[in-house]
C-alpha cells in the first residue's frame, strides 16, 4: 500500500466532495475550493492522503485557529481531520497527524485540536490521547462561547473539547 501525502489543489474539491457523498456525508466542493484560497493566502495547509492513487483523507492546519483560546496563545490548530471509513485502522490518520505536527513544530512549540464528544468521535478520541494531547483546561466550546455549567446546548459536530500538545 503506497501512502502519498501532498498538498491541496485544484483538481482535488470535486474528488474529495465525491469520495464522501459515497459513504454518506456532506462536503460540498465549495468547502474545499474555500479551503484552496485559504491555502493559497497563507491561512491554511490542507494535507491530502492518497493511497495508490485514490483519495484517503485529509487534515488542516490553521496557522490563526478560530477557537479563542488557541487564537488568543498563538496556538496553530489541527483543524477538519477526516479518513474515509474504507481506509481507516490503516495508519493514514497517523501520517495526516505526523505531518500536520511537523509543519506546526516549524513555527510553535504546541499544536491545538478540537474533538467532538458523542460516540461518532470515539476513535479520533482515542487517537488524540494516544498521541499525548491533554485538554485545554477551558471546558466544552460550541463555536460560539465557552458552555459553563448549567447551560442547555445541542451536542452536534460544533461542540468539542479542545486539546493541546507541547511538540519539543
Amino acid at each position: 500500500m503506497g501512502i502519498i501525502l501532498r498538498e491541496l489543489n485544484e483538481r482535488d474539491a470535486e474528488v474529495i466532495s465525491k469520495s464522501f457523498k459515497e459513504q454518506g456525508w456532506q462536503k460540498p466542493v465549495e468547502l474545499y475550493v474555500r479551503y484552496l484560497d485559504e491555502q493559497r493566502n497563507g491561512d491554511r495547509i490542507s494535507i491530502i492522503a492518497e493511497v495508490d492513487g485514490a483519495f484517503a483523507g485529509y487534515v488542516n492546519v490553521l496557522w490563526d485557529s478560530y477557537y479563542p483560546s488557541f487564537k488568543e496563545q498563538g496556538i496553530p490548530e489541527i483543524n477538519d481531520f477526516n479518513v474515509l471509513i474504507k481506509f481507516r485502522r490503516q495508519g493514514i490518520g497517523s501520517k495526516l497527524m505526523d505531518k500536520a505536527e511537523e509543519l506546526i513544530k516549524e513555527r510553535s512549540d504546541v499544536a491545538g485540536i478540537g474533538v467532538g464528544l458523542f460516540t461518532d468521535y470515539g476513535n479520533a478520541q482515542i487517537l488524540y490521547a494516544n498521541r499525548g494531547y491533554v485538554p485545554d483546561g477551558k471546558g466544552i466550546h460550541n463555536g460560539e462561547r465557552y458552555i459553563t455549567n448549567g447551560d442547555q446546548v445541542t451536542i452536534d459536530d460544533d461542540v468539542a473539547l479542545y486539546l493541546t500538545k507541547k511538540l519539543r
